[in-house]
């Protein structure tokens, strides 16, 4: 009974490992690519964003409206305790012989008529259609348009910046990761040192011995893995809540960027003078400054516009039931033509400020493009003298497992050994990361 009990709990060990390590195998691994479509998916400011352009475009539907004809429906009730009265007086209409002596007068007495009725109704449809004003509501719209395509210019220009925070959390994480390789192997070395010194002193092969510094080494590199542990965990952390993936860990797949060839310098000067972001909504502002000067000239003209409609009255003695009517409005507010003079002025300076400000940013477009520009270079180098070192540190590993096989070698050799590989893998991460860093910059610059 004993044995097939142990059995059992044999095979339930077996069959829970086995079930742990299939998950671990399942746990999906995310691309940058991936990672980066997440975080534009989820992301709660692009969504704010989104929701502003959609407003932008119902502010234009709304400004639209204003051009076609304002029905106005009214309508109006009224209780009247005194009636007004008409008082014909005796006599007044003269006077009516019975007899040669004998003379009625017409009316005979004092007679009142009450005027209206005490109950009074009034309802009505007017319509208006606005003339003169039809030049300043287009060009408001114009204004409408402008500032619609400037909040979506900001959307884009943040879904780019969202992308290239991804790629530094993603390659900040695999370097964290190697340089957590290259931890954990100068920890196995410095034990391992230290056995060899232990057991050394065991056989009185040596008496001088630093065991104190080997024991420091050992506590250095526990806390530096530490240290790594906890970044990479704060990279992870960033990454879950930036993509928005509900996940308690992310699996980073790795990569090897691609390197491109990059065109010539003024190609993207000229690129970016058509497509960055920056410059296009400085040309916005522009545009917004030069329209606003019109709309406020435009103010000036009075508003002349047609008015026709119906009305029906009851309970009046004086208005007709039943009133339709056809004419045309003008309203002009004389004050406007001294405050509309003060607005065109603020609306100039702030043309001269969009001009200035239009300047400014192609100078810093093109500087920025430049850095970038030389960085990209500079990076492309970085990374094929990296890529040497990790193959030339992977043949040694090889060698010197090689070696450990034959015996040839002490543990430490490999030990050190595959502590520069991990060393040379962070360098090329790192490098990878400026290159990747530098083409994102340059993608937002030009726009793409």
């Amino acid at each position: 009974m004993k044995k097939i009990i142990k059995s059992l709990l044999l095979l339930l060990i077996i069959f829970l490992g086995c079930s742990s390590l299939l998950h671990a195998q399942n746990v999906e691994s995310y691309t940058l690519q991936q990672l980066q479509d997440s975080a534009l998916r989820n992301n709660h400011v692009l969504a704010i964003k989104k929701w502003q352009i959609k407003e932008k475009e119902a502010k234009v539907k709304e400004d639209e409206i204003k051009r076609y004809p304002v029905p106005i429906m009214n309508g109006n009730y009224q209780r009247i305790f005194n009636l007004g009265a008409i008082t014909i007086p005796k006599g007044t209409i003269g006077e009516f012989p019975l007899s040669p002596t004998n003379n009625v007068l017409l009316p005979n007495t004092d007679e009142s008529f009450n005027v209206g009725k005490h109950n009074n109704y009034s309802a009505g449809l007017s319509v208006y259609q606005p003339i003169t004003q039809q030049a300043k509501i287009k060009t408001l719209l114009k204004v409408d348009v402008a500032d619609k395509e400037s909040t979506e210019k900001e959307r884009f220009k943040m879904s780019l910046q969202i992308k290239q925070a991804i790629v530094k959390l993603y390659y900040g994480t695999l370097i964290s990761q190697k340089q957590l390789d290259e931890a954990e192997a100068k920890l196995a070395l410095a034990q391992s040192k230290y056995t060899d010194v232990e057991n050394a002193l065991s056989a009185g092969k040596t008496i001088n011995a630093d065991k104190a510094g080997l024991q420091a080494d050992i506590a250095d590199e526990e806390q530096n893995i530490l240290k790594i542990n906890i970044q990479i965990q704060d990279y992870i952390g960033d990454l879950i809540n930036v993509t928005g993936i509900d996940a308690g860990s992310l699996k980073l797949a790795e990569i090897e960027p691609v390197v491109q060839q990059i065109n010539e310098l003024e190609e993207y000067k000229k690129e970016a003078g058509n497509s960055n972001a920056d410059l296009q909504i400085a040309n916005l502002n522009k545009t917004k400054a030069v329209l606003g000067i019109k709309a406020a000239r435009q103010s000036n003209i009075p508003d002349i516009g047609l008015v026709g409609g119906y009305s029906y009255v009851f309970g009046d003695a004086i208005l007709p039931a039943n009133n339709p009517f056809l004419g045309v409005v003008l309203k002009w507010n004389i004050q406007d033509i001294f405050s509309n003079k003060k607005i065109v002025k603020q609306r100039q300076f702030q043309l001269k400020e969009s001009e200035e400000n239009i300047l400014n940013t192609q100078l810093t477009v093109n500087n920025d493009i430049e850095k970038t520009y030389r960085k990209i270079n500079q990076s492309q180098a970085l990374i094929a003298v990296a890529q040497k070192v990790v193959f030339y540190q992977k043949e040694e590993l090889k060698l010197q497992e090689n070696k450990q096989a034959a015996g040839l070698n002490v543990k430490t050799d490999l030990l050190n050994t595959k502590s520069l590989l991990a060393k040379s893998e962070a360098d090329m991460y790192a490098a990878q990361l400026s290159y990747l860093m530098a083409v994102s910059d340059l993608k937002i610059l030009t726009g793409q």
